[in-house]
């Protein structure tokens, strides 16, 4: 992954590194459908884009042309092009183009949704397919003339190509677009208030959507309430709702519970507008150098890499809450993908996302968006650097070191709080082998892994001091899990804060992490202590000031006894004396 942003980077002039990349519009209401043709692009490959917007530019069809993606290639476009609106995450595809938001639908590969080719041919919105890995079935038109293309996909003899040509695909889909505007007049595929009413009246009731909803939202009462006109809990559910479309894909009176959804929101989809950094791509060695101690002492209290897709369980706000309680007591937050987006749609009391209130340095309190999901390797990649620069371990052919250091030193942690694809399951899989914990939300479960430890097991938490290579060193469960599921995002805060926690951590460090552990246990669970919080204190030093005599009381009702903090290693050879 790390190769293919590189190769973006190098080839499209792409953000090196720059922690104050722009702030770009994010949000399905950004895009201007009254007075500009609009463009809807899908997926990972920003090759078709690229292409798009160097056609707008050389024909100066700027001022006709309104392009907004979803995905990563939204991240990816936006660092190629000022002018491009980050629409949304993955799972705002189908309301984007059910909604008439789009006038054309061009996607490439990966996270895109089968639907979507019969949702655009629902609303006229011709479909260009790009990638042999998404044809649709569509015919393959790569070899003709643009104009042929365009005039088959205007006049409606067609509703979807394939181009294989990125250029050509970029071409065909500007000169489709300006001119399938006014025949498609933003048609809507959402009925208006009298015909949502009438679609509802057809429910029976049976209940065959709600238990096809992965949310089990109330989908049965929602509908009763709407065939009297009420659609107010029908919108309250537009933020949990993860528009997949399996409430409609079963129901034998043609309802569409999602519509339904659309319709009682159909004035926050037209004005959503948010913010969104863009992504910068690389983390660089000189901020590695600066943070690196900090980080491996545990004075920064750690890193924590948000990712992954919008799969989650409840509303996006559980996402933005664990981003900004991390970011106000200074552990340094990384985003990409979906994850990066839907932090974005949630602001506070003066109207501010969290991309304006936190800087995009990698330091404390900062806000790290890299980019797409491929950028997803600079995060972990910064954790290798930091043994790389700060520790002197080689890189070549050296997994087994860097991944011991990371493991015993370095307080990150990886949240995939809505990971839906085998992509996003992946990326945790090498944070895990790298030494890196990962927590998965409730529907991450799906996946059947999980790495779990056993922390009253005290033979697994025995580690050699480096310093003299001596054996049988009890540091304690830290970290404790390197794939675990959290149910809720209460349990999932408090857990990242206790998996940051290192056996390195010097006796300043551990009390800032213990110190934030304990508080957020309170705060979000209403416990004074966590019941195994004996197991992470070493010495008397490490308890929290502000704590102490409260703590020596529990660690006294415990039967708690110091232990000597060592240079932790789970390789012999990494012994001084080995």
């Amino acid at each position: 992954m790390e190769v293919s942003d590189a190769i973006q980077i190098a080839a499209y002039g792409m953000p090196v590194g720059e922690p104050d990349t722009p702030i770009v519009e994010l949000g399905m209401g950004t895009m201007d459908t009254e007075n500009k043709a609009t463009i809807l692009m899908i997926g990972h490959n920003v090759a078709p884009g690229v292409e798009l917007v160097d056609y707008i530019r050389e024909k100066g069809l700027d001022d006709k042309l309104d392009i907004g993606a979803i995905c990563c290639t939204a991240h990816d476009l936006t660092r190629y092009y000022d002018g491009a609106k980050i629409i949304g995450s993955f799972s705002r595809q189908l309301t984007v183009i059910r909604s008439g938001l789009a006038d054309v639908v061009m996607v490439d590969e990966q996270c895109v949704v089968t639907q979507t080719y019969d949702e655009a041919k629902k609303v006229g919105a011709p479909y260009i397919t790009t990638n042999a890995k998404v044809m649709a079935g569509l015919p393959d038109r790569t070899g003709d003339p643009v104009d042929e293309i365009v005039d088959d996909l205007v006049s409606g003899k067609l509703d979807g190509v394939l181009i294989l040509n990125p250029t050509k695909a970029g071409a065909v889909a500007a000169e489709t677009a300006v001119k399938i505007k006014p025949i498609r007049n933003a048609k809507s595929g959402v009925p208006d208030e009298k015909g949502s009413i009438v679609m509802a009246m057809r429910c029976n009731g049976c209940g065959n959507c709600q238990r096809n909803c992965p949310n089990d939202l109330p989908l049965v009462e929602a509908v009763g309430l709407a065939k009297d006109g009420d659609f107010t809990l029908l919108s309250s559910l537009f933020d949990e709702c993860l528009a997949c479309g399996r409430c409609e894909a079963d129901c034998m009176k043609d309802v569409s519970p999602l519509t339904l959804i659309m319709h009682a929101s159909r004035e926050y989809i037209k004005t959503e507008r948010y913010k969104c950094r863009s992504g910068r791509g690389p983390i660089l060695d000189t901020e590695i150098r600066n943070v690196g101690a900090p980080i491996v002492l545990g004075e920064i209290p750690g890193i924590i890499a948000l990712i992954g897709c919008s799969n989650y369980a409840h509303s996006i706000r559980e996402l933005y809450t664990m981003a900004e309680e991390f970011l106000i007591r200074n552990y340094i937050v990384c985003v990409s993908g979906c994850a990066a987006m839907d932090i974005g749609l949630i602001t506070d009391d003066e109207g501010k996302t969290l991309y304006e209130r936190f800087p995009g340095d990698f330091d404390r309190g900062g806000l790290v968006n890299v980019g797409s999901c491929v950028a997803n390797a600079w995060i972990t990649g910064a954790a290798i650097k930091v043994a790389n620069i700060f520790a002197r371990r080689p890189l070549r052919g050296n997994f087994e070191e860097i991944a011991d250091y990371i493991l015993n030193r370095l307080g990150a942690v990886g949240v995939a709080w809505g990971a839906y694809s085998q992509k996003a399951a992946s990326i945790a899989s090498m944070a895990n082998g790298l030494g890196i914990p990962a927590v998965i939300g409730p529907h991450g479960a799906e996946y059947r892994r999980m790495y779990l430890s056993r922390s009253d097991d005290e033979e697994t938490w025995k580690v050699f001091n480096a310093r003299d290579g001596s054996e049988g060193h009890l540091v304690g469960p830290g970290p404790e899990h390197l794939l675990t599921p959290a149910e809720s995002i209460e349990q999932a805060i408090c857990l990242v804060a206790k998996l940051a926690i290192r056996p390195a951590d010097n006796s300043k460090g551990r009390m800032i992490k213990l110190s934030h552990w304990v508080d957020l246990e309170r705060k979000y669970k209403g416990v004074k202590f966590p019941n195994d919080l004996e197991k992470f204190i070493r010495l008397e030093a490490d308890i929290p000031i502000s704590m102490k005599t409260e703590i020596q009381e529990f660690l006294k009702e415990k039967g708690w006894e110091p232990k000597e903090i060592v240079d932790p290693t789970l390789l012999k050879r990494m012994c001084r004396t080995a």
